[in-house]
């Protein structure tokens, strides 16, 4: 198993992303490897200056940068040497089974689709986001930013995506699927739900719920809350400021200690041809670590493969 890592995506980077690495391999096997994906010798510097052992990781050079505010499409195309293109080129070329950055989300999302490509049958792949619950499980939500405007269609696949991640990603056997709406009634919402609404009731690969609010969102209700990216992207963000503020009001919880991205490290692209997680552009050591883990979980348990065979 190999499992890409761009060295130097993120604001921190490549300090802590080459922290993160070193910590993330201490919780790999032998046969597991971390490929870092940047400036070669200042990765075995900095290893070195750490008190890593050099010998555990494989290194790809790639010297150039795609900074967070470069327009996706030119740097990847205009930038081959950059850690982004290159480490989708070896995702394209098998010589990685994974990858992933927390740099430029637009080169990721771009990258993966005109590298790796999406799984055929997909319309749209979605970018997926981890929900905590009061009763201690994991809920997704997607899409939360890949596609702002999304139809009917594409909203009844990014059901089957998240049903099948939630099923061999967290456990949940048959998860439940809800369409985030304004309220519960069937007649609920704006165009593109109530056209979605019986597109979902009858998919026979999902479990239908029906729909679900946002005060629902963190309830054990649903497993599965599907939505367009523009509404998932706000839902995202909101959620996210409420670590923010219990941190700065001194609040101190389990559950909000949940919403801190440190601890799931990065968020999948759902619907594309190999395992993808972009990581939070403020990603910590700790966060590159867990992004690490979470690339090798979707290697073992094959959830590409999966969606694939759903989708065939």
């Amino acid at each position: 198993m190999k499992i890409g890592l761009d060295v130097l995506g993120g604001d921190y980077a490549p300090k802590s992303t080459i922290t993160g690495a070193i910590e993330a391999q201490k919780k790999l096997q032998d046969n597991q490897r971390i490929v870092l994906i940047g400036n070669q010798q200042d990765c075995i510097d900095r290893l070195k200056q750490e008190g890593a052992d050099v010998d555990k990781f494989d290194f790809i050079h790639a010297p150039d940068v795609i900074s967070m505010h470069e327009h996706p499409t030119k740097a990847i195309s205009q930038k081959p040497n950059s850690s982004i293109a290159k480490g989708f080129e070896l995702l394209k070329n098998k010589e990685i089974d994974s990858f992933a950055s927390a740099g430029n989300t637009g080169a990721m999302l771009v990258g993966a689709m005109f590298s790796v490509k999406t799984i055929p049958g997909v319309l749209r792949p979605a970018i997926a986001t981890h929900v905590p619950k009061l009763g201690g499980g994991t809920g997704l939500l997607l899409d939360v930013g890949a596609n702002s405007d999304c139809k009917p269609e594409m909203l009844n696949q990014f059901a089957i995506l998240g049903s099948l991640y939630s099923k061999y990603i967290y456990g949940v056997q048959d998860p439940k699927v809800g369409l985030l709406n304004i309220g519960e009634e069937e007649e609920k919402g704006n165009n593109l739900t109530i056209s979605t609404y019986p597109l979902l009731r009858e998919n026979k690969k999902i479990n239908f719920y029906g729909n679900a609010e946002s005060r629902d969102l963190f309830s054990d209700l649903v497993d599965v809350y599907v939505c367009d990216g523009y509404t998932g992207n706000i839902v995202l963000k909101l959620a996210e400021s409420f670590y923010v503020v219990t941190i700065k009001k001194g609040f101190k919880d389990e559950f909000f200690d949940r919403f801190n991205y440190e601890r799931f490290g990065g968020t999948p692209i759902l619907g594309v041809n190999a395992p993808v997680i972009i990581g939070h552009g403020i990603s910590t050591p700790e966060a590159i670590k867990n992004m690490v883990l979470h690339s090798k979980d979707m290697i073992e348990t094959g959830i590409i493969d999966k969606i694939k065979s759903a989708f065939n």
